[in-house]
């Protein structure tokens, strides 16, 4: 850099220019000078002209050779210096007092100045050059208070480090690695309010201990590897959340006794050398995305009590033995990965691993392990999901019978018929869903919190026992053959009731009729069943429901428009039912403001179509709500739920196992509606499936509907709609479903578009319609229009008498051009009169051919 620093021809010529020197804009002084990696060479001392520009900030010479020179004394010529770097360029001997002096340095470094003389060097071997007195390092943090950066690593200190380095308020980094610093280390110095570099590593005879960290510290890296720390690392390490390097690597810490990194995105094997850490008591490295098999090493942890690993991608086989040996193990989760538990046959009752949770979902499991039978104190046991199959042991109604809280056994291929009576005492929340159990819904005992019994045969009546449960939050009994009626004690649970499933069995007779004020009721589904009568206006006390499902049932009702009151309520389904009458809005005026998906399908409903949730514009809701209770010991009795629903959309009804957050859908089909299409449904652009089918609806399709660029299912089938298909259609590029079909529109179906690709199914019953799909082409654009009508336009006996389509059908005949009018599909209800003046005006039109 500096062989190319030449002075231009002429008087005004100066250095300012030279790349690496700056300037004062005003002043002309030079202030700056970097230097850093310019290939410097040779040797300086204080009579360099360096040391003539006194009016220098900032000097950058790191990163050159400097040839074992020592720093000048003359480096107090500086007084206005902040920025001085003079790392890495082979400075030697003592560190001059003169630094001192230098009371407005913000960045200090003089780190790495080390013996590049290979052949006196051991490999991996740093000798450092500079020494810096014990007095001096006492000045330098005493004067200079403005310090952000000080860097010192591998100068030779040899010394303690001052406590008053603590009163540096400014410090961001702090790095003196391999000094040969020796004492206590400061304690005040992790809370300096700006640090967030720290490392003193390398320094063996340092000793010290870790502070409690409070959450406004912004470290960011802490490195105090091969020092003599000692200690605990205290459990507000934690609160480091802006902590990314972490090296605690050979210090004297005594017992690692905590790691816990779940949620945290890891990725690759678990390390075998985590076996080593022989005082660890506890380890969660659950719901990241770990790989690989279970160190073996694990067996080695001898203190270990509980180990969480559930919800990874670890695969391979892991035996049961492995953690016989680890007395202390009392928590074991290792479901949700791809792992295959195995164990032996049988286990001796006398040498049998005691624990309170027990995690084994997603494991190959083929039968319920045999070493459960001899568990006396389990809490919480988790088999779902495996490849369980027949009847359960009967030992396992007996397991744990004063303990158990939680049992999970979804999700398996168990045909058995349970005790009617369960006789867990303390059990708060039972997964029997999606298995073969048969016979009567087993009683639980009154502290349960969550019931989950869906998807299985059982069947016969809901016992009135289960009024007891006065704690009970979830209840999912869909998909069963239970029949009876519905117990009435349910609308008076909802004060503590969260979520109640009866789906898809075959109740009869009314809902629950009372629910209180205070209700915490979320969702409630009751549909396919034989439900009947009107709903209780007492459902306006759930003002926390989100999702009512009421559909295929025999409900005879007027419209529920008391529930737009409801501000969390996001999806009413009613399709199916009795109900019956004209849709109008409330007195109150709050009507449905976060409804995103509403089916009124296969109803009576009457009068014009319903504008009741114009919001649907902006609001956007998460269908998948989490829905936690825990018990007295902090285990969670239930989580996630994925709201399952049949939803009619691209001409099928399709059920949705999850829901997704952005869907929005809106189902009228089926009833008598009538009028035009209100403008409003254009700018509902968050719809994804529009069914108004099977109507009366009349006028034309709104051009509107362009708007609704999200679309992917729009059916408009079977009403009386007239006019022509808007063109603006075109834009919905995400439609796959379109049904306009046995309506009276005409004109050109849209070309280029979409449109012209579907089944010819979906335009049929339109006699007026040409183009692609159809068989029939559209004509000539330019082709002669009829005369003005001869009826008067304001004589209304007139109206609605026929409907016809002019079809004009030319054909080249020798010479001459043969056009005829044919008038097809005419409907003569009455006034024949009428008839004959349209057939006079169309002889006139022929003759004039």
């Amino acid at each position: 850099m500096v062989s190319s620093w030449k002075l231009a021809e002429g008087e005004n010529s100066t250095c300012c220019s030279w790349k690496g020197v700056e300037c004062d804009e005003k002043t002309g002084h030079v202030i700056g000078l970097d230097l850093g990696s310019s290939c410097l060479h040779g040797s300086i001392n204080s009579n360099s002209s360096l040391f003539r520009l006194v009016h220098l900030q900032r000097l950058n010479l790191s990163d050159n050779n400097f040839n074992y020179s020592q720093i000048p004394t003359s480096i107090r010529n500086f007084p206005s210096l902040t920025h001085l770097d003079l790392s890495y360029s082979v400075f030697s001997g003592q560190v001059p007092s003169e630094l001192s002096l230098l009371s407005k340095l913000t960045y200090l470094n003089l780190a790495f100045n080390v013996d590049i003389d290979v052949d006196r060097l051991q490999e991996d071997e740093f000798r450092p050059l500079l020494k810096l007195e014990e007095s001096d390092l006492g000045s330098l943090v005493q004067n200079l208070t403005s310090l952000e950066v000080l860097s010192l690593s591998l100068v030779n200190v040899s010394s303690a480090i001052p406590h008053s380095m603590a009163n540096l308020s400014c410090l961001t980094t702090l790095k003196l690695r391999d000094c040969h610093l020796f004492g206590e280390f400061p304690v005040k110095i992790f809370q300096l309010p700006n640090l967030e570099f720290l490392d003193v590593r390398y320094n063996q005879e340092l000793t010290g201990y870790f502070p409690e960290f409070n959450q406004s510290s912004p470290l960011i890296l802490l490195k105090v590897a091969y020092t003599g720390f000692f200690g605990t690392i205290p459990s507000s390490i934690q609160n480091l959340h802006s902590l990314e390097k972490l090296d605690l690597c050979q210090c004297n810490f005594s017992k690692l006794t905590v790691l816990n990194i779940c949620s945290s995105r890891l990725t690759g094997p678990i390390p075998s050398w985590l076996g080593n850490l022989s005082k660890l008591e506890y380890l969660d490295f659950s719901f990241n995305r770990l790989n690989g098999l279970v160190p073996v090493s694990f067996s080695n942890l001898t203190n270990l009590q509980i180990l969480y690993l559930h919800s990874n991608t670890l695969s391979g086989v892991v035996e049961f033995q492995m953690f016989q040996n680890l007395q202390s193990l009392s928590q074991l989760e290792l479901s949700w990965n791809g792992l295959e538990f195995v164990t032996e046959s049988k286990i001796l009752n006398s040498t049998v691993k005691q624990f309170t949770v027990l995690g084994l979902s997603n494991c190959s499991i083929g039968e319920f392990p045999s070493f459960l039978q001899y568990q006396k104190g389990l809490m919480r046991l988790q088999i779902a999901g495996n490849k369980i199959r027949g009847q359960v042991p009967k030992w396992m109604w007996n397991t744990s019978l004063e303990t158990l809280l939680l049992l999970d056994i979804s999700n398996n291929f168990i045909s058995d018929q349970p005790p009617l009576v369960l006789p867990w005492v303390k059990l708060l929340c039972i997964r029997f869903s999606s298995n073969m159990f048969h016979g009567s819904l087993p009683i639980p005992p009154p502290t349960m919190q969550e019931y989950a019994a869906a998807d299985n045969n059982f069947t016969g009546e809901i016992s009135p026992l289960l009024c007891n449960m006065k704690n009970l939050q979830y209840l999912d009994l869909s998909n069963n053959k239970l029949s009876g009626m519905l117990p009435q004690c349910l609308g008076n649970f909802s004060d503590h009731l969260i979520l109640l499933l009866l789906g898809n069995n075959s109740f009869h007779g009314i809902i629950p009729q009372t629910y209180n004020k205070g209700s915490i009721l979320r969702m409630i589904d009751v549909s396919h069943n034989k439900l009947q009568g009107q709903l209780p206006r007492s459902l306006a006390n759930c003002v926390m429901l989100e999702y009512l499902v009421l559909s295929n049932n025999r409900f005879n009702d007027v419209f529920p428009i008391w529930l737009g009151t409801l501000l969390e309520l996001k999806l009413l389904a009613m399709r199916h039912n009795g109900f019956y009458g004209v849709i109008g809005k409330s007195r109150k005026n709050v009507d449905f403001p976060k409804l995103r998906i509403l089916d009124l399908s296969y109803n009576d409903f009457t009068g014009a179509v319903p504008s009741i949730f114009p919001n649907i514009i902006i609001n956007k809701s998460t269908y998948m709500s989490t829905y936690v209770g825990y018990d007295v010991n902090g285990f969670p009795v239930f989580s996630s739920v994925d709201y399952q629903l049949t939803i009619a959309t691209k001409g099928l009804e399709q059920n949705y196992s999850k829901i997704r957050e952005e869907f929005a859908s809106f189902d009228i089909s089926s009833n008598k509606f009538e009028g035009k299409i209100p403008e409003f449904m254009g700018n509902l652009k968050e719809l994804r499936s529009l069914n108004l089918s099977h109507n009366i609806l009349t006028g034309s399709i709104p051009s509107s509907f362009g708007n609704l660029t999200k679309l992917e299912s729009l059916d408009l089938s079977q009403n009386k709609l007239s006019g022509q298909i808007p063109q603006q259609l075109s834009q919905l590029t995400f439609l796959g479903s379109f049904n306009v079909s046995h309506n009276n529109l005409t004109g050109p179906i849209p070309e280029g578009t979409q449109l012209t690709s579907l089944n010819i199914t979906s335009y049929e019953g339109n006699p007026g319609l040409c183009g692609d799909p159809l068989p029939k082409k559209c004509g000539n654009p330019k082709a002669p229009q009829l005369p003005p009508s001869t009826v008067d336009e304001g004589d209304s006996s007139s109206a609605g008498i026929f409907e016809f389509d002019w079809k004009i059908v030319s054909a080249g005949c020798g010479s001459g051009l043969v056009v005829g009018v044919v008038l097809a599909d005419v409907v003569i209800t009455r006034r024949p009169d009428l008839f004959l003046k349209i057939v006079g005006t169309i002889r006139q039109m022929i003759r004039k051919f």
